[in-house]
C-alpha cells in the first residue's frame, strides 16, 4: 500500500526542523482518523511572505497566517467533470506552514517550536480531513481533536 507523505522544507529552515518527525505526526493523524492508504499527502515549509500571498491569492484574506491546507478532493467536490485518477490514490492534498509564524506563535505562547509546528501541522491535516472551525460547534470539535492529537504527539506516542 502507498502512503506518500511528501515533505518540501525552504532550504533556510532546512536545519531548523525534523521532517521525519513531522512524516510521523502527519501518519499517526490519518492512522488515528481512519483514514488507510493508499494516500498521498504533502506538507511545505515556508516563509511568511510565501503564506500571505497564497491567503490572499486563494482566500482573498491579504494577511499572513500560519497555516492553509489545500484539498485536492472534498466532499464539496461538484464539478461532475471531476475523475478521480484509475490508481486509487486518495491525493488528500497539501498543508503549507509559515515557518517564520510557528516561531513567533510559539513564543507568544511560550512552548517550544516543535510543539507549535505539531500543532500546526495537526491543524492543517484535520482541514484536510473535513475539520472546520467556522462555526462554534464545529471549533469546539477540532480544537477537542487537536488537544488530544497534541498530548500523544508530545509524550511520543502514536497519534
Amino acid at each position: 500500500m502507498i502512503e506518500e507523505i511528501g515533505i518540501h522544507t525552504e532550504q533556510k529552515f532546512k536545519d531548523c526542523l525534523d521532517e521525519e518527525r513531522a512524516r510521523k505526526i502527519v501518519h499517526d493523524i490519518l492512522k488515528a482518523e481512519g483514514v488507510a492508504p493508499p494516500l498521498e499527502i504533502s506538507l511545505v515549509f515556508t516563509d511568511s511572505e510565501t503564506v500571505q500571498k497564497l491567503n490572499r491569492d486563494y482566500r482573498g484574506v491579504d494577511a499572513p497566517t500560519d497555516v492553509l491546507a489545500f484539498y485536492m478532493l472534498t466532499e464539496k467536490e461538484t464539478s461532475p467533470s471531476f475523475v478521480l485518477p484509475p490508481d486509487g490514490v486518495t491525493r488528500l492534498g497539501e498543508v503549507i506552514i509559515s515557518y517564520p509564524q510557528a516561531v513567533k506563535q510559539a513564543n507568544e505562547q511560550g512552548h517550544s517550536v516543535d510543539k507549535e509546528l505539531a500543532l500546526l501541522i495537526i491543524h492543517g491535516v484535520l482541514h484536510l480531513l473535513g475539520y472546520d472551525h467556522e462555526k462554534s460547534e464545529e471549533a469546539t470539535k477540532i480544537r477537542a481533536r487537536e488537544k488530544e492529537l497534541l498530548e500523544k504527539a508530545s509524550q511520543g506516542e502514536k497519534l
